[in-house]
């Protein structure tokens, strides 16, 4: 499984946890931009 494919399934993940439970909004847009940067200096720092 590539690092890509992982990008949209956690945007899918968050945007149906967002519909199901609007209050955790913060939190799931917090966890998805740490994620988005976690795999961006993955992706760098092997270059």
């Amino acid at each position: 499984m590539e690092i890509i494919t992982v990008q949209p399934i956690v945007a899918l993940i968050a945007g149906i946890l967002i519909l199901v439970m609007p209050r955790l909004l913060n939190y799931i847009v917090a966890f998805y931009l740490i994620i988005i940067g976690l795999t961006g200096l993955m992706g760098t720092g092997g270059l």
